[in-house]
């Protein structure tokens, strides 16, 4: 009986170990039942217009990838201020609007965001981007992620 017992354990153990293997494969950024939602209603708030001395966002690299993706965004800010990392929003534009931004935090660094893994099911995803600078001044963007299957 000890044996079976010893056995068991080892088959959980590697279970847990297998599921824990698999967790660690990819960052999940948007899962397929989020994907799932419908679109937002009305319009999408895009990139400030004109000139403007707050922060800039921008995507590095390409919108067009496969899953898992890295994902960087890069922050720049002007006038001698710095980014405030804790103003930091992202959220995936949804109904309802889902909120990325705990899944980045340990991503997240005052020049911008490094995901080397995002994991996103396949389609078009549009991300929106909020962050403030040290003087109050806010940036807003959003972009298209799309995912090939």
């Amino acid at each position: 009986m000890r044996r079976l017992w010893m056995y068991l354990g080892c088959a959980a153990a590697v279970a847990i170990y297998l599921t824990t293997a698999e967790a660690r494969a990819g960052t999940l950024l948007i899962s397929a039942d989020e994907a799932k939602l419908p679109p937002p209603k009305g319009a999408v708030s895009v990139t400030s217009r004109g000139i403007t001395r707050g922060p800039k966002v921008a995507l590095v690299g390409k919108a067009e990838a496969q899953s898992p993706m890295r994902l960087q965004l890069k922050f720049e800010s002007f006038g001698g201020a710095k980014i405030d990392t804790d103003s930091l929003k992202v959220t995936y534009l949804k109904n309802p609007a889902v909120d990325l931004t705990p899944r980045l935090k340990s991503f997240v660094k005052p020049d911008g965001i490094d995901v080397p893994d995002a994991e996103l099911p396949a389609g078009d995803h549009i991300i929106r981007v909020d962050v403030k600078d040290s003087d109050g001044r806010t940036a807003t963007t959003s972009f298209t992620l799309k995912i090939a299957p």
